[in-house]
């Protein structure tokens, strides 16, 4: 299947239409932590991996698999256009389950120079010290400069789609391709453009969430998904060398319920971020704001985007601008929450307000001044993730009144 055919809102609603006699049309939760066998040959067979939940319908401990969480992995394994799936606790557990599950002591990543600081960290600072796994940032737009960085011991190109915070776009197809020649898995964190591109269908082997953001939707829980092939699925789940099993990020049943139920508005929810940002973005950029958006035909990589985008969704609801400062930064915040009430000063998107955050003093503050440097995260740049709430034209007056305080546009 081409990226062209797939539509990720009919596989979707595909995988949600299950039903039975006496089922309801929502899943049940399955609040157990362990689970009945009728037999007992039964429990030495599961525990060997010869009974599982896909092909045999048997569920072992909560840890492992749980009906509730399974399903949930196999509707985001239908959005996402790979074989299979399994969500845990949070993204930055999925993150590490996935490469280390990949890695071995003393390997090698390529990683984007440009993600978020808590993955950041994780390879630069946690890997190298505890599994002496060590990470050679890269440019991810300069795909000489990925190729270069690539070793014997390289097991892992790490990227994200669109870049957390400097909006980068991923040309998944070619980066798949070297990560391929050298014998490496791409893994791709696809939390900022869930619906919008399908990663698998661009050559990712392993595309990882954190649910947290806009897939939840609601910002009240915190989860994460890994979708990749049945067997990678498996070896995750391994009981003897499974890193989701053996180093327990479980989900929990209940969180899984909430997520699954928020999935069929999804589409209907990326569609409008995107509807408002494009059009906030547009008039700022015309007033000569420094605005980052994939959106628009300035943006470095807007051709590249509008390639890999699925139809109907629109380029997303993340924009950055540029305030200069961390003064004129903080004061513009300070004005969009406190005066003109436009959205809130927190980490995190995908919320249903408007979100803002100075990147460099806040999500990626794990990242040394060099680091951050080289990413192009300056001390003045806003994320900001486009809500949708409220009437467009009074956000739009509540943005620009506050551009014009802080000299940003005339």
């Amino acid at each position: 299947m081409s990226a062209t055919t797939f539509d990720p809102v009919r596989a979707l609603a595909a995988a949600k239409h299950e039903f039975g006699e006496h089922g309801g049309v929502n899943m049940s939760i399955e609040a157990s932590t362990t689970f009945t066998v009728l037999e007992p040959g039964t429990m030495p067979e599961i525990f060997a991996g010869r009974r599982t939940p896909d092909r045999d319908g048997c569920f072992l401990y909560g840890r492992h698999f749980n009906p509730t969480v399974y399903t949930l992995g196999r509707e985001l394994a239908a959005l996402e256009a790979t074989e299979s799936g399994y969500c845990c606790a949070s993204g930055i557990a999925a993150v590490a389950a996935a490469v280390l599950q990949l890695c071995d002591t003393g390997d090698h990543i390529v990683a984007s120079r440009a993600i978020y600081g808590g993955s950041h960290a994780l390879f630069a600072e946690l890997f190298p010290a505890k599994t002496a796994i060590r990470t050679t940032f890269v440019p991810i737009t300069d795909l000489a400069a990925v190729e270069a960085a690539f070793t014997p011991r390289t097991k892992v190109l790490f990227t994200e789609t669109l870049s957390n915070p400097t909006l980068e776009v991923a040309d998944l197809a070619a980066l798949a391709a070297i990560a391929h020649r050298h014998g490496a898995a791409l893994v791709v964190d696809n939390t900022f453009c869930p619906v919008m591109i399908t990663p698998a269908l661009h050559g990712a082997d392993v595309v990882v969430h954190s649910l947290t953001k806009f897939v939840n939707g609601a910002s009240d829980l915190i989860a994460g998904a890994v979708l990749g092939s049945a067997a990678f699925v498996g070896q995750l789940m391994d009981l003897h060398t499974g890193t989701l099993m053996l180093l327990g990020p479980t989900m929990d049943a209940r969180s899984a319920f909430e997520v699954s139920m928020r999935l069929p508005h999804l589409p209907l929810r990326i569609a409008e971020h995107s509807r408002r940002a494009m059009i906030l973005c547009a008039r700022m950029a015309e007033l000569g704001a420094a605005v980052t958006y994939p959106g628009l035909p300035a943006h470095p990589q807007h051709a590249l985007m509008k390639r890999q985008l699925n139809p109907g969704q629109g380029f997303g609801g993340l924009c950055t601008i540029d305030l200069g400062s961390r003064e004129r930064a903080n004061r513009f915040m300070d004005l969009l929450q406190n005066q003109h009430r436009f959205g809130f000063m927190a980490v995190s998107l995908g919320y249903a307000e408007t979100l803002m955050s100075a990147s460099a003093s806040s999500t990626s503050s794990e990242l040394t001044d060099e680091a951050l440097a080289a990413a192009g995260i300056g001390p003045g740049l806003v994320r900001m993730s486009i809500g949708i709430t409220g009437d467009l034209e009074d956000r739009w007056a509540a943005l620009h009144a506050a551009l014009r305080a802080v000299g940003a546009v005339a």
